[in-house]
C-alpha cells in the first residue's frame, strides 16, 4: 500500500482523516471538521498539510477550511458548492483526478446529501472517502437531493470493488444498526449488529468498513429486496430512507 490513513474522531461524532502518499510524503486531509484536531493530529504525526480534499459544503466538512489554509499554506480543492463556504482553489466534478503525489484519486458524483457531493477513490490501493453519502450501515440524509439522485450515487459507490475500505465520516453504526433491524431480519445482519454493539460498548470504532459488508448488510443499498412491493429500485430505497427519518429507536 502506497497511501497511510491515519483516522481520529473530531467533534460529537464527526470523523477526521489524514492521508499520506508514502512515496512523496505529499499529505491531504479530507474535510476538515475540526482545524484543531487536525493540526494536533498533523503535528503528533510530524506531518505537514499540502492540500484539504473536500466531498461537500456542510460546515462539519468545510468548516475548518479557511483556518487550516492560513496556518499552512495548503490548496482546497472540492466541488463547486464548497464555496457556500469559502471557494476552492481548484474546483473538482465527476471524471476529474486528483493526485496527491504519486496517488491517483478519482471523483466520483455521489450527489444527494448535497448535491454536488463528492467521493474520493484511490484505485490503486481501493480506498474511498465517501464523506456523508454512505455510511457503516447507513447513507446521509436527502438535505438537498432526492431518492433518484441519492440512489444512483449510491450504486455508483456498490459497484466499486468488494474489497475496497470505505472511510465515511460520522460514527452512526449503532444506530444505524438499531433501525436495520427493524426493517431485515437477515443472518448476516444480525451478527454484524452484535458485532457492533460490542464494539461501541469497547469505545473502538466501526469505521471503515468495505463495499463488500455494505453490500450484504446495509439496508439502503439492499432496499429492493427489502421493499419487493415497489417496482422501481430508487422509490424503494426512498421508502427505506423515510422509515429511517421517521424511526425512534
Amino acid at each position: 500500500m502506497t497511501l497511510t490513513v491515519r483516522q481520529f474522531p473530531c467533534l460529537s461524532d464527526n470523523y477526521g482523516f489524514l492521508v499520506r502518499d508514502d512515496a512523496s510524503g505529499k499529505v491531504a486531509c479530507i474535510d476538515t471538521p475540526d482545524a484543531e484536531a487536525i493540526k494536533a493530529e498533523l503535528a503528533k504525526a510530524g506531518w505537514s498539510l499540502d492540500v484539504i480534499l473536500n466531498t461537500h459544503w456542510h460546515p462539519d466538512h468545510a468548516g475548518g477550511n479557511e483556518a487550516l489554509k492560513a496556518a499552512t499554506g495548503c490548496t482546497v480543492v472540492g466541488p463547486a458548492e464548497v464555496s457556500r463556504i469559502a471557494a476552492p482553489d481548484r474546483v473538482i466534478a465527476h471524471g476529474d483526478h486528483v493526485m496527491l503525489g504519486e496517488t491517483r484519486f478519482e471523483v466520483i458524483d455521489t450527489g444527494g446529501h448535497t448535491l454536488g457531493h463528492v467521493t474520493f477513490f484511490d484505485e490503486k490501493d481501493q480506498i474511498a472517502f465517501v464523506g456523508d453519502t454512505l455510511f457503516a450501515l447507513g447513507c446521509g440524509r436527502l438535505f438537498e437531493g432526492d431518492a433518484q439522485q441519492m440512489w444512483a450515487s449510491l450504486q455508483r459507490i456498490a459497484d466499486l470493488p468488494g474489497d475496497t475500505t470505505v472511510y465515511c465520516a460520522h460514527e452512526y453504526t449503532a444506530s444505524n444498526a438499531r433501525f436495520a433491524l427493524s426493517v431485515d431480519d437477515s443472518a448476516p445482519l444480525k451478527a454484524r449488529a452484535d458485532d457492533i454493539f460490542a464494539a461501541r460498548q469497547r469505545n473502538e470504532p466501526t469505521v471503515p468498513t468495505t463495499i463488500a459488508l455494505e453490500n450484504a448488510t446495509n439496508p439502503f443499498l439492499r432496499a429492493p429486496l427489502l421493499r419487493p412491493d415497489i417496482a422501481d429500485p430508487a422509490e424503494a430505497f426512498g421508502a427505506v430512507r423515510a422509515a429511517k427519518d421517521a424511526f425512534k429507536g
